[in-house]
């Protein structure tokens, strides 16, 4: 049962004989008529507050108010604070410490702030920092990839925490988490400033130090969009997301580039590529097939096959052998097998749209036929100590491939080719574009590289070399009639 509590007006006057503070017993605090003066005293308000077994009864007294509506109007705000906890005592309690807590003068807590916290069932009396919030939040999400549970916890340990961490939930402001953007550009900024110093100990100082591009602030952004979101939607700790509120340098996707003879020229020169993402000419992935056919037999089919038909790595790698039927021509890609920091982990592919199935050409059965002949070679030298892993790319030794292993050697082989550089993911890149000018449409592509979204594939895989492009160059020029010169 919440105290009804009670109003009352008080003055700081003395008693002439005992020196006694008169308070409420002042005769100037009334009119002569009986009602109260409006220019003596102040007017103030005191609640019974909940207790716990064998605690001494406490009331809440709060005075200094300049009129009756505005101290009835708190008194109603702690009664309705005390109503929360229903019939919770221990609840009750913690919101009666919470009101004991609030100096006279200072507000009272917000009835929506105390209200999320009941409901979401964290101490009312304890404020919850935004540090202990993320781990939290992190330590309570379930059905992550596990690349995306690390990348949400090295963001909240190494950047969200350090920033933000010691900020009441309650309290985070837009200009709180902009003042964090704005200190991890300074940062960047320093880091740029001391690779290029004259200084060798300025330079050493930041060796191995990295500093954030755009894309990672936008993923260090959406980390921490996405906690609050579930503030404000699951928990109800916050009434709207502070973080919707920022801006941020945005992040344009590269456009492939492709090694033209000039580009090859100009990478020769400064060793500087024209973009992140190189595509090579169809020649010179000739080149690089040839060349590892020759000097990496074991994994040339592996390399082959994501030219041919647009794999990813970790597609490729888990492939099992019944998702591989060579006698109808056609692969299933199931699973992926990728690296968590460094540990390998299977799971499903991403997407429905990932799950797909992938017909293959008669130039690709018949490497993958030679690579199976191989490897039925490797497991009659192991005999009895070939391991039943299922899956159809494997070390000679029948040991599933890391991933990192497999990017390792293509990155070794690109450059003892001479090769122009591309990443082992380019070659997605360079089957998508191949696969465009050999006549395939959009759709096709879309289908063998298992995007969601046309737009997707356009926008990204659709690098057009430029050898392919020039007998069309002047299809307009050769209709437009000319004088002859």
């Amino acid at each position: 049962m919440i105290s009804e509590g009670s109003i009352t007006k008080r003055c700081g006057c003395k008693d002439p004989v005992t020196g006694k503070r008169l308070n409420s017993g002042c005769p100037k605090l009334r009119r002569s008529g009986g009602s109260w003066s409006t220019t003596h005293g102040t007017w103030g308000y005191q609640l019974e507050l909940p207790t716990a077994p064998r605690q001494t009864r406490r009331v809440l007294r709060r005075s200094g108010f300049d009129d009756r509506d505005t101290t009835r109007t708190e008194l109603d705000h702690a009664r309705s604070l005390l109503a929360l906890a229903g019939d919770d005592t221990g609840l009750a309690v913690q919101i009666g410490d919470m009101l004991q807590a609030c100096k006279n003068g200072n507000p009272l807590p917000s009835l929506d702030t105390v209200a999320a916290r009941v409901h979401a069932g964290v101490p009312a009396n304890v404020p919850t920092t935004t540090g202990q919030y993320l781990t939290e939040w992190l330590a309570g999400r379930r059905g992550l990839a596990p690349n995306t549970l690390l990348s949400y916890g090295d963001h909240i340990r190494r950047r969200l925490i350090p920033h933000l961490g010691d900020i009441p939930l309650q309290n985070l402001r837009t200009s709180h988490i902009q003042a964090m953007f704005t200190a991890l550009d300074q940062r960047n900024a320093q880091i740029r400033t001391a690779r290029a110093s004259d200084d060798p100990v300025i330079r050493a100082s930041v060796r191995g130090v990295r500093p954030m591009g755009p894309t990672s602030m936008m993923r260090l952004y959406a980390t921490l969009r996405a906690a609050l979101n579930d503030a404000v939607r699951r928990s109800r700790l916050i009434p709207h997301n502070p973080a919707l509120g920022i801006e941020l340098e945005p992040v344009a996707r590269p456009k492939a580039r492709v090694w033209t003879p000039k580009a090859v020229e100009q990478w020769k020169a400064t060793g500087q590529r024209p973009s992140p993402v190189m595509v090579w000419r169809p020649e010179q992935a000739g080149q690089f097939l040839d060349y590892a056919q020759k000097h990496d037999a074991v994994l040339y089919p592996l390399f082959e096959l994501i030219l041919h038909r647009g794999l990813r790595r970790g597609e490729a790698i888990g492939l099992r052998d019944f998702d591989v039927d060579l006698d109808e021509a056609y692969l299933s890609v199931v699973q992926q097998i990728t690296a968590v920091g460094y540990t390998p982990v299977t799971r499903k592919v991403k997407s429905d749209a990932g799950d797909r199935i992938i017909p293959l050409g008669p130039t690709t059965v018949a490497g993958l036929t030679a690579y199976l002949d191989m490897r039925n070679r490797w497991q009659q030298v192991s005999g009895d100590t070939w391991p039943n892993t299922g899956l159809f790319f494997v070390r000679p030794n029948g040991q599933p491939w890391h991933p990192q292993a497999i990017s390792g050697r293509f990155d070794y082989l690109v450059n003892a080719s001479g090769l122009p550089p591309v990443r082992l993911h380019d070659l997605r890149h360079c089957a998508a574009t191949y696969l465009r000018h050999g006549g395939a449409d959009m759709k096709e592509i879309q289908e063998v590289l298992g995007h969601s979204t046309i737009g997707l594939t356009s926008d990204t895989y659709t690098s057009v070399i430029l050898d392919l492009r020039r007998p069309n160059a002047d299809a307009a020029a050769n209709l437009i009639p000319r004088e002859a010169a």
